[in-house]
């Protein structure tokens, strides 16, 4: 099956190049509303299913055991820039559970956010694992491995008790059989699973559905900054359609749901290009009808983006292909 283009870049009066990927829309019952391409290839949904991860966290009593915030919950969510915002959260929840960052298992890289690695510099620090982007996942992880009592070392191992809670939280919601399903390494370590796009967003479509879901989409919704950043696509699409709760996940993916209509998405660009994925992400949340005119009107901002060269000119256009 051919997958069908869902951004294009313009450079002057031509297409200048293309990306095509798979997309689907789906009720909480698997019932496909929307769909185009090969939404059954399997496919890594990456960061994109953070919530998931994060249930466990809720569903166990973790969360209320060490009095998390709506804040730290979205935290526990979120690909964020590692902001002075985003590592004073995480480092609440560490606080909060009794945990030093030597515990991280997520590794060390600079802040996303490129403002906030120059305050590094200028202060003369360096890159910490707390500046990580999932460090905030990887705290609720440690606050779960904390709450079940085991021992928090390699609690990024499939084997774990922490991995194997969010593998069956990830199966029941999915419906999927992960024993069968290949699985890799995420950018931080912890496994990540290959699945359809189908059960993808049937399993957000499922996820108000629950009280520990709830609890994370209003988490998110309050708190959109913690989820990934100032200026980013997460945060700032959320801030315009409040009634819309989505995650990016590396290699093109975003995966989300859309409560008030009962509906879950996930759509995929065969490059991974993240900057393709964003407007058509917002392309494909135009062509359901389930929005005010208003939302509809803030969405349409966000289906296509401009391009600047380093003279600030304009050069170019990126914009939904679907």
């Amino acid at each position: 099956m051919t997958n069908p283009i869902i951004a294009e870049i313009t450079r002057g009066s031509i297409v200048e190049s293309r990306h095509t990927g798979a997309f689907v829309v789906s009720d909480a019952r698997g019932e496909v509303v929307l769909c185009g391409g090969d939404f059954n290839k399997l496919t890594y949904p990456r960061s994109a299913i953070k919530a998931f991860q994060c249930l466990p966290v809720i569903e166990s009593g973790a969360a209320d055991h060490f009095g998390l915030s709506d804040e730290e919950i979205a935290l526990c969510c979120a690909s964020h820039d590692g902001q002075p915002e985003h590592v004073r959260v995480a480092r609440s929840i560490l606080k909060k559970i009794g945990v030093e960052e030597t515990c991280y298992e997520c590794g060390t890289h600079w802040p996303t956010s490129r403002a906030a690695s120059y305050e590094l510099v200028r202060e003369g620090q360096v890159a910490a694992q707390i500046h990580n982007n999932c460090s905030g996942k990887h705290a609720g992880m440690l606050a779960l491995a904390k709450h079940l009592g085991v021992d928090i070392k390699n609690y990024v191992k499939p084997g774990h008790a922490v991995q194997r809670a969010i593998a069956r939280t990830i199966e029941k919601i999915c419906d999927v059989d992960l024993s069968e399903a290949p699985m890799g390494v995420d950018g931080c370590s912890v496994p990540t699973w290959a699945m359809p796009l189908k059960n993808v967003a049937m399993g957000f479509a499922r996820l108000p559905l629950s009280t520990a879901g709830q609890r994370i989409i209003a988490a998110a919704r309050q708190h959109p900054l913690m989820i990934a950043g100032t200026n980013r696509f997460d945060t700032k699409i959320m801030e315009a359609v409040p009634r819309l709760f989505l995650k990016y996940g590396a290699e093109g993916v975003y995966c989300g749901t859309i409560t008030h209509a009962g509906l879950g998405f996930a759509i995929k660009c065969d490059d991974g290009a993240a900057r393709a994925v964003e407007v058509a992400a917002a392309g494909l949340m135009l062509k359901l009808d389930v929005w005010t005119a208003e939302e509809t009107k803030n969405l349409k901002s966000f289906q296509h983006d401009t391009m600047s060269n380093w003279r600030k000119i304009q050069v170019g256009e990126i914009h939904a292909g679907l």
